[in-house]
């Protein structure tokens, strides 16, 4: 078996339904031919660098799986025919060096960045 990333990306104004939809339909793409999801990431609404079928936004997901090209022909020929999807790109990492994942960034609460506070270099030099 080899390794697949795709990312597909979805119309910004859909329902948590349709989205829904939209997702169990690969993973269920991917077990029917006997492949192996090993992950499922959200990645949000973020903006395109060029509109897309009149979005500026769009709703992108990542997808890690295990399969054969026959998996990914059909996955590639559901997402083309679902009117919900804007782009999609798989991509064949099996050669490639496996990658952590970059962790989200904890935002600080509000009270917390007040109290830090930065020295200026006009309270340096009246330091020395």
């Amino acid at each position: 078996m080899r390794k697949y990333e795709t990312i597909f990306i979805l119309q910004p104004e859909l329902s948590e339904d349709d989205i829904k939809s939209v997702t169990t339909k690969a993973q269920d793409v991917i077990t029917s031919y006997k492949g192996e999801c090993l992950r499922m990431d959200d990645w949000g609404i973020r903006k395109l660098s060029y509109p897309i079928k009149k979005s500026a936004r769009g709703r992108y997901y990542y997808l890690r799986f295990d399969g054969d090209s026959a998996l990914i022909a059909e996955l590639e020929r559901r997402l083309r025919l679902d009117d919900k999807v804007l782009r999609y790109q798989s991509v064949n990492i099996t050669n490639q060096p496996e990658r952590i994942a970059p962790e989200k960034k904890a935002e600080l609460p509000e009270a917390v960045t007040e109290d830090i506070v930065e020295e200026t270099p006009a309270a340096e030099e009246a330091a020395e």
